[in-house]
């Protein structure tokens, strides 16, 4: 999970960039003006803004330039209005770490902040002492929400960590797609259980050898999923 601060005067905008990064399981605080988002920049311990160009009291570019200014290199992904290739030229010239132009699907906005930051963090080597779990090449330490293959890290997003701690925990137990979306998700119905089936399919492509006959991550038929060594 990261903390993301979300810097939008546009209220539907804000919203629907607020749910749908919290879907993906992250944490977000939101300003409506550039005052607000500077004073929060400095205050908060956010991992990466999402920052408006065109701002009330003060644009993004200003804000931008400020945090650059006082030595900040938390990372920040501009949004410009299409057309608006100077803001971008600018942003990036006053530190910003990317940029994306309005209209703008979330999915490609999701994939520049993972991107961001990876760039951001420092490489982590593989977990190695005695509170790790290991099932059969992969490694997991929850307490620092980190895992392993063959001892090279694996990226994985909120969900799919949470979806493998969730396993990790019920080793050898047959797990239902209603518990996943009720542990995972926090759904008291179920509305959506493809939802699970297509979260296990990206994980499986990144913690088995051969996502088409998996050795950890077993599929039970008409019951569920459970996790073996």
């Amino acid at each position: 999970m990261s903390k993301i601060l979300v810097v939008e005067d546009d209220e539907a905008m804000a919203v629907a960039l607020q749910d749908g990064f919290a879907y993906e399981g992250h944490e977000v605080t939101r300003a409506a003006d550039g005052e607000e988002g500077l004073r929060l920049a400095r205050e908060e311990a956010s991992e990466i803004v999402i920052l408006d160009v065109m701002l009330p009291k003060m644009t993004g570019l200003e804000v931008c330039k400020v945090l650059r200014g006082e030595g900040s290199q938390l990372p920040i992904i501009m949004l410009t209005a299409r057309g608006q290739e100077i803001d971008k030229v600018l942003g990036l010239k006053l530190g910003a770490d990317d940029y994306i132009t309005k209209p703008f699907s979330f999915m490609e906005l999701m994939a520049r902040v993972e991107a961001v930051l990876r760039r951001s963090q420092p490489q982590k080597s593989c977990p190695d002492d005695a509170s790790v779990q290991r099932i059969g090449d992969i490694t997991i330490d929850l307490s620092r929400h980190e895992a392993c293959k063959n001892g090279d890290p694996l990226d994985l997003t909120p969900r799919e960590f949470r979806l493998l701690d969730f396993f990790i925990k019920h080793q050898g137990e047959v797990v239902t797609r209603e518990d996943l979306l009720d542990a995972v998700w926090g759904y008291d119905t179920i509305p959506f259980t493809r939802t699970v089936d297509t979260h296990i399919a990206k994980l499986r492509k990144k913690i088995e050898d051969d996502p088409s006959n998996p050795e950890h991550l077993i599929t039970v038929h008409r019951l569920g999923y459970t996790l073996v060594g």
